[in-house]
């Protein structure tokens, strides 16, 4: 008798796909899933809830909520390390975390790799449940070059979780230790963030203090200049575009109306400079950033992963046939039915074209 199996993915660029199992009869889903931290007025996570207490609206219309799943499902976690020059004193801090990630994070039943990147993108342990394995692949971390391959090593990393969970059956995330600057991919942000989608995969980058890294770091050896100074002719003036204004001011640490940013990263016929691409990567797929200077703060940014990843709840949804025919960014909103608490989710997803009702 053949098997007859329901495969699910959250909407994306990408569109909808189906399992690739031979012999399988393949049935499409179109599943929004919203991860979804409550907290109350102390900043505290609030348990207990369920279906009852939540409303959900894509682009301001409600939706029907299909499940409110717990935080106790598997976890499937690559902790992606950029391992550049300038991280030579940071990296020590690093090699001593491996003993938090299964009791703080991924728990009983949960997996973990190890990747560092560079101009290089290489997973120094593949998934496993063995924590001896973890860190020693932490404690044979390196300074390599000035390159820093954010986007690329997030590519592959949310790859690794997509070959590894066909079935959404884990929760998949990346924990991304890294400066918040991309230097060197190839890959563009919105390939990432299309993929991220596919594969349902969820971000918390904690972020290395680039400026710490900056005076930690030893001063290279510079390299003579080719062109004379005789040569050089300099400009009297930049000229004040968008792209030269983020270039040389930054985004003050948040982009304020996320809505307008990601239309412009997937419609923008050539890439959008973003300052912080993780900042995106978290905002769009409803993780958070958290920040550390030394072993402490880096102890505690991961503790607070861990509650939040064992806190959360996973809305899922099907869209109505209203919403499915619209295509390009869907807003997601939720709200609780109880006063006085702060509800946090991804801000939402965004859909290439419209799909049939």
């Amino acid at each position: 008798m053949m098997d007859r199996r329901s495969f699910s993915l959250s909407l994306g660029a990408a569109g909808l796909a189906a399992a690739q199992d031979p012999g399988v009869i393949r049935v499409e889903t179109r599943r929004v899933v919203a991860p979804t931290s409550v907290l109350d007025k102390s900043g505290s996570f609030v348990s207990g809830l369920d279906k009852s207490n939540f409303t959900i609206f894509d682009n301001g219309k409600k939706q029907e909520i299909d499940n409110v799943d717990i935080s106790f499902i598997p976890i499937s976690l690559v902790v992606c390390i950029q391992r550049s020059a300038n991280t030579e004193k940071v990296l020590p801090s690093i090699m001593r975390i491996g003993s938090m990630f299964e009791g703080v994070i991924t728990g009983d039943q949960g997996e973990i790799a190890i990747m560092s990147f560079d101009h290089r993108i290489e997973v120094m342990q593949d998934f496993t449940i063995d924590t001896k394995l973890i860190s020693d692949a932490l404690s044979k971390l390196r300074p390599g070059s000035d390159t820093r391959r954010m986007n690329d090593a997030v590519m592959q990393a949310t790859r690794m979780l997509g070959r590894r969970d066909r079935g959404n059956n884990r929760r998949k995330v990346i924990l991304l230790i890294a400066e918040t600057q991309d230097r060197g991919s190839e890959i563009k942000i919105r390939e990432v963030l299309r993929q991220l989608e596919v594969d349902n995969v969820t971000v918390y980058p904690v972020n290395m203090s680039r400026w710490v890294n900056q005076l930690a770091a030893r001063t290279p050896v510079p390299r003579p200049d080719p062109i004379p100074n005789t040569a050089r002719v300099l400009p009297g003036g930049a000229a004040n575009t968008p792209t030269t204004v983020m270039q040389n001011y930054g985004t003050g640490g948040g982009f304020g109306n996320y809505a307008v940013l990601i239309k412009e990263v997937f419609t923008a016929v050539k890439a959008v400079f973003i300052d912080n691409p993780q900042e995106v990567y978290a905002k769009y797929t409803g993780g958070r950033e958290h920040n550390f200077v030394g072993l402490k703060g880096l102890e505690e940014a991961i503790q607070k992963v861990g509650d939040e990843l064992h806190s959360q709840y996973l809305l899922s949804y099907n869209p109505t046939a209203e919403v499915r025919a619209e295509g390009g960014w869907h807003a997601i909103q939720v709200e609780v039915n109880k006063k006085g608490l702060d509800v946090r989710t991804r801000a939402g997803y965004w859909a290439a074209a419209k799909f049939d009702p």
